[in-house]
């Protein structure tokens, strides 16, 4: 697959202001490691090879496992995941798949059991930045590396 421009050289102001979004949840205090289960799991659901070859790669440097890693896509069946990651999966899905069944109240009160509203917000932004990052990155079709 050939990608079909470079959104950083096509518009540098609109690609930096997704870059502070970014940031923001960067260093919004969420846990480095479930940032990067949120970010694989949803793009997994979105398809987008780019993002998942970005972070399963970090998610690694990080210290994540190759077996959360592989069974990621089957989360509900696998015990290596807490209760609190099982949490913030199920809401992942649900932002990410939102059109099919918006986020259920036993979803959002689950999250809730672990984290305020500041944090949820911060868990919102997470996933909400990774899905438009997939979006601009298969739109585009920017292509991963060969490792």
């Amino acid at each position: 697959m050939e990608p079909r421009l470079n959104p950083y050289e096509a518009n540098q102001e609109a690609y930096q202001a997704m870059f502070q979004l970014e940031s923001y949840v960067r260093n919004s205090g969420l846990d480095y490691k479930l940032y990067e289960l949120i970010k694989t799991r949803a793009s997994q659901i979105n398809g987008c090879a780019f993002c998942l070859d970005m972070h399963t790669h970090d998610a690694r440097k990080a210290g994540e496992t190759e077996q959360r890693l592989y069974l990621l896509n089957a989360w509900r069946e696998a015990p290596c995941y807490t209760p609190e990651e099982r949490a913030v999966l199920a809401l992942t899905e649900a932002v990410t798949l939102i059109s099919e069944k918006g986020v259920p109240n036993d979803v959002y009160e689950e999250v809730r059991t672990y984290f305020d509203e500041k944090q949820f917000i911060n868990l919102l932004m997470a996933i909400n930045t990774i899905n438009c990052w997939n979006r601009l990155a298969i739109t585009v079709r920017m292509v991963p590396p060969t490792r």
